[in-house]
Formats: structure tokens, sequence, C-alpha cells
């Protein structure tokens, strides 16, 4: 028979490999503007004023690596959001996953909801023995 802890445990992983997904999904966006910042780079005369003068290489590189940049990142936050699914449903890295759901409160609407109840439940004295537990059994 599972336990109030056990069953919210196991909703929160399944939760966790949602809004990853989601997060993995609205991570891809960063690159229309790597696209852009090589398209730039590779067609100067696209952002040629009435002035006929070419636009400074800087701007392509700035849309590149900015754009990199948040998709590296975002990227690595939903891959992270889905691993500490994982560990949640493994009863593992406690303070990862706390982090994790820290972290994930910035990212409104659901990346704050999800991170709410994470903090929430991980809070509780009967999911850290669970943890505990299951630690020990690894152990054993």
């Amino acid at each position: 028979m599972e336990t109030k802890d056990q069953e919210h445990l196991r909703l929160l992983s399944i939760f966790h490999y949602v809004v990853g997904g989601i997060g993995t999904v609205f991570g891809l966006f960063p690159l229309i503007h790597v696209t852009m910042g090589i398209l730039f780079l590779c067609s100067p005369h696209i952002l040629q004023g009435d002035s006929g003068a070419p636009a400074p290489e800087l701007v392509g590189y700035m849309f590149a690596v900015i754009g990199g940049c948040f998709f590296v990142f975002l990227e690595g936050l939903a891959v992270s959001v889905i691993y500490s699914g994982v560990q949640i449903k493994k009863r593992r890295k406690y303070l990862f996953s706390f982090v994790v759901a820290c972290i994930m409160c910035v990212f409104v609407p659901f990346g704050t909801i999800l991170g709410v109840f994470t903090i929430i439940v991980l809070s509780r004295e009967s999911v850290r023995k669970l943890y505990e537990d299951a630690s020990q059994a690894r152990s054993a």
C-alpha cells in the first residue's frame, strides 16, 4: 500500500518529466536568434540601411552568442528538471532536487507551481525519512 508521501513523490516525478519536456521545447526558441545572427554574418546586406553601408558584424555575433547562451542555459535547466524527476522517483539526491525546485520557482507559471509543491513535499520530515530509508537500503 502506497502512503500519501509516496504518492506525492510519484506525482512530483511525473510532473517533473512533463515540465522538463515543456522546458525543452521552449528552450529551442533562442535558436531563432542564433539563426538570425548567422544570417546577419553570412549576408550583411540584410542589415543595410538607407546609407548603403554594411552593418557591423558585431550585431550578428551578439545575436548568435547571446542566443546560444540562452539555448544552452534553458536546455540545461530542462534536463536538470527531468533528472530531478528521475532522482525523486529513485529517492536519491535530495539536495539536488530541492535546489532545482527553488530555481524552478523563477519560471512562471508551471515552474513556480511545481517548484513550490516540490519544496513543500520535500520539506516534510516523513519524506526525508523515505530518502534516508532508500539510502540505507542501497548501502545494505
